[in-house]
């Protein structure tokens, strides 16, 4: 829609006006800044089309009947009762004057799809999908790595669903000690993983720990999602640690958010991962089994950097 020709107009007004008098647009909703006449519905540039449809009673965005009076402010249709019919922001009477144009321009746009889930975007189709496909309303995948899960929803839905659909093991508490055994550390066909959901600070966080192929090797990899959005994840950080016989591997870092695919996390190494011959050899060197024990903890921080790995005497 072309902003720069929508007039405003009151609606029915020529019916009441003086037998000499004639009643003009109120205003136009322009572009570019510029004032309509006689106080009419002006955009400085500053100013977007959402926040012209907000009423300034309950803040909600306005839909037909969108009222006005006669400087041209605006209100909608369920606070014009509530104000005896007195303009909130100069104090004029409000009388029955309607804003067409701007009852066009909400006609236009439409709520986004996650408005019942509490996003208060309402949009213009073109950019409506687009801004779906990355609403930080929108449901969020079933974070278990060892199936195909369908479910979707928001946090809570997923916890109680990881903890009755998928037994996964919760744990309360910032720190944490995985043990890992496997009988053949050569198998990795049937991807072997473990996932142990913890809340700590209010939130919750997935720990990954598997066996995958890497080269002609298995490797072994643990890492950690935090169950919520990207912006909030990198507020905390987490250590992983394993070692034995003098050794250790740390890995540092913020966690990746639940909207990251597991695939996409472990295949791009966000984690601490460690090759078969230094597990075998934090293992005590047995060749047949493997015995890990990986050790970490999660904290708060303002602006977490990942310090990637590294090794270092005990």
């Amino acid at each position: 829609m072309d902003w720069d020709g929508v007039e405003c107009f009151v609606h029915g007004a020529e019916d009441r006006a003086p037998p000499n008098q004639k009643y003009k647009p109120f205003g136009k909703i322009y572009g570019g800044g510029e004032t309509g006449h006689g106080g009419g519905v002006a955009m400085p540039p500053s100013t977007s089309v959402l926040e012209l449809l907000e009423c300034p009673v309950c803040t909600n965005s306005m839909h037909p009947p969108i009222h006005q009076c006669l400087n041209g402010h605006t209100l909608c249709s369920t606070c014009k009762g509530k104000v005896n019919n007195r303009c909130p922001t100069c104090k004029q009477e409000l009388g029955d004057i309607r804003c067409l144009a701007l009852e066009r321009v909400s006609e236009s746009l439409e709520h986004c799809k996650f408005y019942s889930l509490g996003c208060p975007e309402l949009l213009p189709y073109f950019t409506k999908l687009k801004h779906e496909s990355q609403c930080s309303f929108r449901s969020y995948n079933c974070p278990y790595a060892g199936s195909e899960c369908a479910v979707v929803g928001d946090i809570p839905l997923l916890v109680s669903h990881l903890k009755d659909d998928h037994k996964v093991d919760m744990h309360g508490g910032c720190t944490f000690n995985h043990r890992y055994v496997k009988s053949n550390p050569r198998e990795v066909e049937n991807a072997t993983w473990m996932l142990t959901v913890f809340h700590c600070f209010g939130q919750y966080f997935c720990l990954h720990f598997e066996a995958f192929q890497l080269g002609a090797a298995p490797v072994y990899m643990a890492f950690l999602r935090f169950m919520g959005e990207e912006d909030e994840a990198k507020n905390y950080c987490y250590s992983l640690e394993v070692g034995a016989n003098g050794w250790k591997m740390i890995w540092e870092g913020p966690p990746r958010s639940i909207r990251d695919s597991h695939r996409k996390v472990r295949d791009s190494h966000d984690g601490l991962i460690i090759q078969r011959n230094m597990a075998l050899f934090f293992s005590g060197g047995d060749l047949n089994e493997l015995k890990l024990r990986i050790t970490g903890r999660i904290w708060k921080q303002l602006n977490p950097e990942s310090m990637g790995l590294f090794a270092q005497p005990l």
